[in-house]
């Protein structure tokens, strides 16, 4: 188990991306959100696995908190998600993104957009939500046994989510590849890099923001 929790967590993150090509095709993915919802609350078992398995209480007590402030925000990340739906009336990532050719759904329901951001920084353990990394009491947290390979794949699934999650956060509340009557790939990558962009800062600047 020790060496298969940073694999199972990296596949979780690079399952996500299956939706990609399905995102904006004819042959679409009728149930992507409910599938979404399904492989991102599979993640607690990755970490929870680490945790255990690392036969460390540092890293079980690391695990635990970070499991605790995940499966807390998927709550909040499910019921955010409703609005989106109930208005489109789709679980398909396209015909969400679709039905914001005229007006972004963010700009409809700014404050659910928000809580949307907030959720996904803290479902990608980022400061100012990053609890499951006490310096002072738990050092890094569950991954604090890993080294080399297995650290860097564990790092490389929290990155891969955050590329997961400006992914659809641009499409959910920001249009996807539409700008206005206007579609275009290169907008909808670089609305990708903008929360990309942001989450980084977030990490980089907290608490000192200017």
């Amino acid at each position: 188990p020790y060496f298969i929790a940073p694999i199972f967590s990296l596949i979780l993150a690079l399952l996500l991306w299956q939706l990609y090509p399905s995102l904006y095709s004819t042959s679409y993915f009728k149930w992507g959100i409910l599938f979404f919802l399904c492989v991102s609350g599979l993640n607690v078992y990755g970490t929870l696995l680490a945790g255990w398995s690392s036969n460390s209480k540092y890293a079980l007590l690391g695990s635990l908190r970070a499991i605790a402030q995940t499966i807390s925000y998927e709550v909040s990340m499910a019921l955010v998600l409703l609005s989106p739906l109930f208005l489109v009336g789709s679980f398909s990532f396209f015909e969400v993104g679709e039905s914001q050719e005229s007006i972004w759904l963010s700009f409809l329901m700014l404050p659910v957009s928000f809580i949307w951001f907030v959720t996904c920084v803290a479902e990608t353990n980022r400061a100012p939500f990053d609890f499951a990394e006490g310096e002072s009491e738990l050092v890094s947290g569950f991954n604090i046994e890993y080294g080399s390979a297995g650290f860097a794949l564990i790092f490389l699934a929290e990155y891969a989510n955050i590329l997961v999650m400006s992914l659809f956060s641009s499409i959910l509340f920001f249009g996807g590849s539409y700008m206005f009557f206007f579609e275009s790939d290169i907008m909808f990558m670089l609305k990708i890099l903008f929360f990309a962009f942001l989450f980084i800062w977030v990490r980089g600047s907290y608490p000192r923001f200017r």
